[in-house]
């Protein structure tokens, strides 16, 4: 069994920390709801990636989205260097990584991926059903 090596103890750290900072000490309104999906911390420990997805409220269109992303991307950012010290101060390490953001976008492009995927199978179905039909 291996173990955990310590970046991967650190990105841990880093997600669940981040988690709840941003939740509760970050006050933007244009942050909404967000999610850290996964934090890559290099060997060094010089910086980490910090990939997030933003909760969208009620019905949006995917230009709203974008526009919600953009704005936590820019919030996070902004915040990142006042983040980075309450990680330092939690962390009590000698250096502390420098935090960048991205945005996550692997949920929804699974989505849209399997809605096509349900979308062939449909079309499938309804064509040998129609063939069906005409061969009898």
């Amino acid at each position: 069994m291996k173990e955990f090596s310590r970046t991967d103890r650190v990105s841990d750290f880093l997600q669940k920390e981040l988690a709840q900072l941003i939740q509760f000490e970050l006050k933007d309104p244009r942050l909404g709801m967000v999610t850290i999906q996964d934090v890559r911390v290099s060997r060094d420990l010089g910086y980490a990636d910090v990939f997030f997805t933003v909760l969208a409220f009620g019905a949006q269109d995917d230009e709203s989205k974008a526009e919600a992303n953009k704005d936590a991307l820019k919030v996070l950012n902004n915040a990142a260097g006042f983040l980075r010290t309450k990680v330092g101060q939690a962390l009590r390490a000698r250096t502390t990584p420098e935090l960048r953001f991205y945005i996550d976008n692997t949920l929804e492009n699974g989505m849209k991926v399997s809605s096509l995927i349900e979308q062939a199978v449909r079309e499938d179905q309804s064509r040998k059903a129609s063939t069906d039909e005409d061969g009898e």
